[in-house]
């Protein structure tokens, strides 16, 4: 069955225009391809992000914080009790009066013990403000040597300016040392997100729309190294990665309580995302898969669908995180 499988999934058909194997591309003659193999590297590479993770929180963004004026408050840890602990997992984290009351029987210990161990194991759930600035220092620091990494890549390249270039010779584009890095560091890095989902900070109103995000955003980079369109995804990492170094700046100047600073980083977040999210990304990266491609061949492979519906899914998440954009802008102008 998982031969069946893998042959189906790998049929010529899907990813690669006609009269194309597998075969045309094997390396030769200084031309270079994506292999699907390389992407298994993708694993340990994401692990090496989190040994880096956990050095530089340590090591860089809890000094930095101390310096910023974030101080690490420790929070008093509850009495071990099972019988506590079984209900709060289990149960509620909020019991009302009576549950209380009996809780309180049933560990033969006064009502208001019960009411404070309670509390205090709520607010072990609520995650320090220190916690969050570790979090935000990790992914600007990220995004924006991703964001450096992407502009020296592509700076000299012709698809930069010329969206017409990304199909040039498409599929036999030999793939630069350059992209194969920049390409393995994204996906180790969403890789190194969705490990980290059970312990990071959970925010509920957009919880699962970051799921989606780093699903999709794995699905389509992996799927565009196998189907050698990396010109494109290269253009795709640098859209979205330029804007998101801004907005974890401005989380970290609001949790040190910079305000003026935190208002001007976020406006110039707003102001990339804009940009990038709502103009350059459908107007010039979806016009040049949904539309250039035509001009190349009259008939789509099965990639063409697969690839655009993940692009489309990720346009209406930038539609749906600019809404919310929007909305924070507005009362931050109306309301100051």
């Amino acid at each position: 069955i998982l031969k069946t499988l893998n042959s189906w999934f790998w049929w010529e058909n899907i990813w690669m225009p006609i009269n194309c194997t597998w075969e045309h591309f094997v390396d030769r003659e200084g031309l270079v391809f994506p292999k699907p193999h390389q992407l298994y590297a993708t694993i340990p590479y994401a692990f090496v992000l989190l040994i880096i993770r956990f050095f530089s929180e340590r090591f860089v963004a809890i000094p930095l914080a101390k310096a910023l004026g974030i101080k690490n408050v420790r929070r008093v840890k509850p009495q071990p009790n099972p019988v506590l602990e079984s209900y709060f997992r289990e149960c509620s984290k909020h019991p009302s009066q009576s549950d209380i009351q009996g809780l309180a029987k049933k560990c033969n210990c006064t009502v208001h013990l019960v009411e404070k161990w309670f509390r205090r194991r709520r607010n072990l759930e609520i995650p320090t403000v220190l916690r969050k600035f570790r979090e935000a220092f990790w992914r600007f620091s990220f995004y924006l040597t991703s964001s450096i990494a992407g502009f020296i890549f592509l700076y000299d390249k012709p698809w930069f300016y010329d969206i017409w270039q990304t199909w040039v010779g498409y599929p036999f584009q030999t793939v630069l040392p350059s992209q194969y890095w920049y390409y393995m560091a994204e996906i180790s890095f969403y890789w190194s997100l969705l490990f980290t989902l059970g312990i990071d900070t959970k925010r509920k109103a957009d919880f699962l729309a970051h799921v989606v995000h780093h699903l999709a955003a794995i699905g389509l980079m992996s799927g565009s190294w196998c189907g050698n369109y990396v010109r494109l995804g290269t253009l795709v990492m640098f859209v979205h990665d330029t804007a998101d170094f801004w907005l974890e700046a401005a989380k970290m100047f609001n949790y040190a309580r910079w305000e003026k600073t935190c208002n001007i980083l976020f406006i110039l977040f707003a102001i990339a995302f804009f940009i990038t999210r709502i103009i350059l990304f459908p107007f010039w990266i979806l016009r040049a898969t949904l539309y250039l491609p035509t001009y190349y061949s009259t008939t789509p492979v099965i990639a063409y669908f697969l690839f655009n519906g993940q692009l489309l899914i990720l346009q209406g998440l930038h539609l749906y995180w600019g809404y919310l954009i929007f909305k924070i802008l507005r009362r931050f102008v109306c309301l100051k």
